[in-house]
């Protein structure tokens, strides 16, 4: 099969390596080249770099024999999702949703429905905090009695370092660095910036959510979770292999 993959998610690339280990032709789409410099390489395996509109996905499927669309994109990139499917529609391409297994819920875990509401929420809570959302929503946490106290946590990439230092965030409490992280990794910043609070997303085994968790629990500090944007339907990635395996 040709697969069209969107993706630069953890199993995004891991399902595009066993594609091309199994045979399979692969276009991964990365929104960006640190994406790239991540993606798995190999004969079956072309990678697209670059954001897309909808107009953009459905020329991009038009344009080569695919077989079927796969969405493996992170699951609170709720807008890249609604322009895959509906340009998989367009195109008649059969879709695939690639879906994370959601956390479970745990004693004393902060809940917040968006990131503006968790700054707020944070606005209220004493002491420092670990933000492990990434650099998207950073502008929520700029305000200056905040920034102060919160240690960003983003990739180490020159456009994640700008946003941090444009925004005001003090360049001592930057974090550049890469994943994935052992709960020893969350415990040692905890400890060493004297964390209070670890804010996350809901983001499954996959995206080191219960590595932070256990990491919050031995510390003893609050673990506030941004809630995904809505209950989706789809394959985790092992249905996943299985699916298409079974074509």
């Amino acid at each position: 099969m040709h697969i069209l993959l969107f993706g630069g998610t953890t199993e995004g690339r891991d399902l595009a390596s066993w594609l091309a280990g199994h045979g399979h032709t692969v276009t991964l789409c990365v929104a960006t080249g640190y994406g790239a410099a991540l993606a798995p390489a190999g004969p079956n395996i072309t990678v697209h770099t670059g954001r897309l509109d909808s107009g953009a996905m459905e020329a991009l499927m038009a344009c080569a024999p695919f077989e079927r669309v796969v969405d493996a994109t992170h699951p609170y990139a709720v807008e890249v999702s609604r322009n895959i499917r509906a340009a998989s529609e367009h195109t008649r391409l059969p879709y695939h949703r690639l879906v994370r297994e959601g956390p479970c819920e745990g004693d004393g875990w902060l809940h917040a429905p968006s990131a503006a509401s968790a700054a707020e929420m944070l606005a209220a809570l004493p002491g420092n905090t670990l933000l492990t959302t990434g650099s998207k929503d950073l502008r929520h946490y700029a305000a200056p009695a905040l920034r102060e106290r919160i240690y960003p946590r983003v990739l180490p990439s020159l456009d994640s370092l700008s946003q941090c230092l444009e925004l005001g965030f003090p360049s001592a409490h930057v974090l550049c660095m890469q994943g994935p992280f052992t709960t020893e990794m969350n415990l040692a910043l905890i400890g060493q910036y004297q964390i209070k609070t670890l804010v996350t997303k809901a983001s499954g085994g996959a995206g080191g959510f219960w590595e932070k968790a256990a990491a919050a629990g031995e510390a003893g500090v609050k673990l506030l979770i941004i809630d995904r944007p809505a209950a989706e339907e789809g394959l985790t990635y092992q249905e996943m292999v299985s699916f298409l395996t079974a074509l």
